[in-house]
This record gives C-alpha cells, structure tokens and sequence, in this order.
C-alpha cells in the first residue's frame, strides 16, 4: 500500500516547467496559501458570508497547477458543514493546441464536476464552461495583485442576455507566504 506522503510527492512540483513557465505564470501567480471571505449570493437576494481558504501550488511535474479551496476555513470547521461547505480541487494546465487553459473544479461535497477553459482577457482571467442546455458559468478573477484578488461567479440561462452573480470571494494572501516568481 502507498503512503500518503508518497502520493503527495509524486503529484507535487517545487516549480513550473521550465520550456512552459511563462505560459504558467496566469494562474502561478497564485501558487501559495491565501485567506478568503466568501459571499454565496442566494437566488431571493439573500447573502452568506464565510471565511475560507484556498492553497495553490505546482503539480504534475510542474505542468499544472492545483488548488485546494476549503469553505469554511479548516480552523472553523466543526464537522457540520455538509449543508453549506465544501472541501473541493481545481486543476488547470495550459493547452498550446487552444493557447487556453483546462481548468476542472471538482466539488465532492455537492457531485460537482465542472471543467472550464480559461484566458486573460484584458487584467481579469475569466473561465467559461457550459454544464446544462441552458446553462453557462463565468468565474472571473480580477483586480489582481501580489498580495490580493477577487474572484466572482455569474451565471447565465439567456445566452448572457441577463446573468446573476452567485458567489464572489475577496482573497488575501498569508502573511506568512512570500512571492517567488519563476522566470
């Protein structure tokens, strides 16, 4: 039987691949731990704040890039969250063929399997992904800095004709991270 740590060094990456490491660079520049208030927007005009998390890092031979979002936050967590959290996992790697990104959210907590293709479009990255008939996604990130950004969730079942934004997160990065940049 493998360890556990033997998994998670085998998929974990010190660093970017080298030959693609500018490519990687748009969703690198998240690669560390970060501080998150999350804000579900309800259908009836509702609003729910939580404190969460998210970790980024290099993974698959540093091809990719993982991340971890945990809502609400591990310190908080008092196993009940089945109703409201979520303990989910992104992957994403650049695709040369399309000059975009594959990015998979997967949700465990809710079944959720959703892949989206990502790009920079002008400062904000924005990934799109169609899940049902008439059903399609944004989430975008923006107002990107070193140490924070913004991220939200709009969908749409008119073709973005009207949209409504689900959820939104305001991140900040931990104190205790510091920023390597991989030229």
């Amino acid at each position: 039987m493998q360890s556990e740590s033997a998994m998670i060094g085998a998929l974990q990456s010190t660093q970017p691949r080298a030959e693609i490491a500018a490519k990687l660079q748009l969703f690198g520049q998240f690669v560390g731990s970060w501080d998150v208030e999350v804000v579900f927007h309800r259908p009836d005009g509702t609003r729910q704040s939580v404190q969460g998390e998210w970790h980024f890092g290099w993974v698959l031979d540093g091809r990719a890039i993982q991340d971890v979002w945990i809502t609400p936050k591990r310190s908080l967590r008092t196993g009940t969250e089945e109703a409201g959290g979520e303990y989910g996992a992104t992957v994403r790697f650049y695709d040369p063929k399309i000059d975009a990104w594959r990015s998979t959210w997967i949700g465990p907590a809710r079944g959720l399997v959703l892949p989206f293709i990502a790009r920079q479009i002008n400062d904000e990255i924005v990934l799109e992904g169609d899940f049902e008939p008439d059903a399609s996604r944004k989430w975008i990130f923006s107002d990107i800095t070193g140490d924070s950004f913004n991220w939200r969730a709009i969908e749409s079942t008119d073709q973005w004709i009207t949209y409504r934004k689900v959820q939104e997160m305001f991140a900040h990065r931990r104190r205790s991270e510091t920023i390597t940049h991989h030229e």
